[in-house]
């Protein structure tokens, strides 16, 4: 295995560990820690991704890492507005 793929499984791991921590009602979707997760499991997925190139998985991962910044500057702002 060589080292970007290991960064994508751990991309991969970070996804569904805050996606089950979500379910269990351990990680709300609205916080920042829940998109952060995301954020960086999508952007080590991309990464990996540069090694061993898929368009159609470069496509979900930008616009999950797009929608998971989106919501981290959401939960700061509403962090800040409090």
């Amino acid at each position: 295995m060589t080292w970007p793929d290991a960064l994508g499984i751990f991309g991969s791991l970070l996804i569904v560990v805050a996606y089950f921590a979500n379910l269990r009602g351990a990680l709300a979707t609205t916080g920042a820690a829940y998109s952060l997760l995301n954020l960086i499991g999508a952007s080590l997925i991309l990464f990996s991704l540069w090694f061993a190139w898929n368009l159609s998985a470069a496509v979900m991962e930008g616009f999950w890492a797009a929608i998971s910044a989106y919501g981290l500057a959401r939960a700061i702002a509403a962090r800040r507005a409090t």
